[in-house]
């Protein structure tokens, strides 16, 4: 289908893309995360047809579109389609208020980067019919109907974090998140005379889906067992080192490993919170380094394009510390880079990823910034 050229938008939604800070899978886990919204962002442009079931969505990125019936929603044999299909259908499980809408979408979000332009999808389609139909739906509302499309109609049981950074985040700010209480704090975050550099290793392994589901499996069977000497330990947030010890003998060495990394990912988290509270740069990075050497031998979701990122950062006083972000298998870097020396460091690190894997590396600079919102 091609959209009429004359369309012009009743209300238009920017929603962002996020990086998490630290705290890598512990979200499924019901452990601690620190995420927050960036300004790349996905703009959606909404209007009204006046119809009672027809629906024409059409993707500028990828110059395509299709046609849909409020009545009639299945899945899509095409991916992109089933995240808006999934919130479609969540919001007509919540509401009978959903009409005939048409609207484009417009994503400055690297597909696969780890930056999560799939929440960035789901929340700002809500947000906005939302916003058009007058629903009554919450900003939690959202959240969760948002996770539920993806578990549902894309296959992906992930946790809430995503969602709940594209919505929630505040400008300047990090989240930490309690990913089972819910319970979050905003924590101001200052790293000056440092900058947030993504390096972006243009690799999206498609092992990443597959994994994640494979790595929550293994995350309850080693919940299992511990529940056999602790009955108290309901996800692995209710863990801890020693327990882990005990159990495991009962444990073949994979199950062990992948316990082992998300409850010591849950304590750093809660070290980079306060890290950041206190200004504590140094400790910071320390962390990253700490976190990708876990993601990338404990929980085994690196690869090599991202290890090598990582391995040659360390080369640089001028960074603090990187790690790989997002599901995994690619995606981005983050590194903590002074000021003065981002573009040597961009520069140097471009050159050597070259070499390597002979691919072109694409770097940005990435700030905390607001949730969706409607833009004036």
């Amino acid at each position: 289908m091609s959209f009429p050229e004359n369309f012009t938008p009743e209300l238009v939604v920017e929603s962002p893309g996020r990086i998490n800070l630290i705290g890598e899978h512990t979200d499924y886990n019901l452990g601690y995360v620190l995420p927050t919204a960036i300004e790349k962002k996905i703009t959606f442009k909404f209007k009204r047809n006046h119809t009672d079931k027809e629906c024409n969505l059409y993707s500028l990125g990828y110059n395509t579109g299709f046609t849909l019936q409020l009545d009639k929603i299945a899945k899509s044999n095409v991916e992109w389609e089933n995240y808006i299909l999934g919130v479609l259908n969540e919001i007509l499980l919540r509401t009978d208020k959903l009409r005939g809408f048409d609207c484009t979408i417009e994503s400055k979000l690297p597909m696969g980067s780890g930056l999560s332009s799939s929440a960035a999808l789901e929340c700002g389609l809500a947000f906005g019919l939302n916003e058009l139909f007058d629903l009554g739906l919450s900003k939690m509302d959202i959240v969760l109907l948002s996770q539920k499309a993806e578990h549902t109609f894309v296959g992906t049981q992930c946790g809430i974090m995503d969602q709940f950074a594209s919505v929630m985040s505040e400008k300047g700010h990090v989240i930490l998140l309690d990913c089972q209480s819910l319970e979050h704090q905003q924590i101001p975050i200052q790293i000056d005379p440092y900058k947030m550099i993504m390096l972006n290793t243009k690799v999206s392994h498609n092992l990443a889906s597959s994994e994640y589901n494979t790595r929550k499996r293994e995350c309850e069977e080693g919940v299992a067992i511990l529940q056999g000497h602790y009955p108290e330990v309901t996800s692995l947030r209710n863990a801890n080192n020693e327990m882990l010890e005990v159990c495991k003998s009962e444990m073949s060495a994979t199950i062990f490993k992948r316990c082992s990394f998300i409850i010591n990912e849950n304590d750093r988290v809660l070290k980079t919170a306060n890290a950041l509270k206190s200004n504590d740069l140094n400790l910071f990075g320390a962390l990253l380094y700490e976190a990708h050497e876990g993601i990338s031998k404990l929980y085994e979701v690196s690869c090599p394009e991202s290890d090598f990122l990582v391995d040659f950062s360390k080369q640089y006083d001028a960074v603090l510390g990187a790690r790989q972000t997002g599901g995994g298998f690619g995606g981005c870097t983050l590194n903590i880079v002074h000021k003065d020396k981002v573009d040597d460091f961009v520069e140097a690190a471009t050159k050597a990823y070259k070499a390597a894997f002979n691919i072109e590396l694409d770097a940005f600079e990435v700030k905390p910034s607001a949730g969706t919102y409607i833009q004036n």
